[in-house]
């Protein structure tokens, strides 16, 4: 499967060479969208993260890691914890 040029390339109006600034800096930004997308997708840490998150027993134990009866809100120092806790 080829991911990588999926869409085609962006066709420059004006003529080879004489992009406007934005058109050029635009023409950067997807560049450098796609290089990153297909940086997550060869990736395997990334890949292992996307697996775990969509696991259902995952994603409830994310879930409940922020649950707090007195508010919606947990300090730094609990929320380490609680993923320490879920990390082993």
């Amino acid at each position: 499967m080829n991911i990588g040029n999926t869409t085609p390339p962006v066709r420059n109006a004006q003529g080879a060479g004489s992009l406007s600034p934005e058109s050029e800096r635009i023409s950067n930004d997807v560049a450098q969208a796609r290089h990153t997308a297909m940086s997550a997708l060869n990736n395997d840490r990334f890949r292992v993260m996307l697996e775990q998150i969509g696991n259902p027993q995952s994603s409830d134990t994310l879930m409940t890691m922020g649950a707090n009866s007195d508010s919606n809100v947990s300090d730094f120092k609990t929320a380490l914890s609680r993923y320490a806790e879920n990390s082993e």
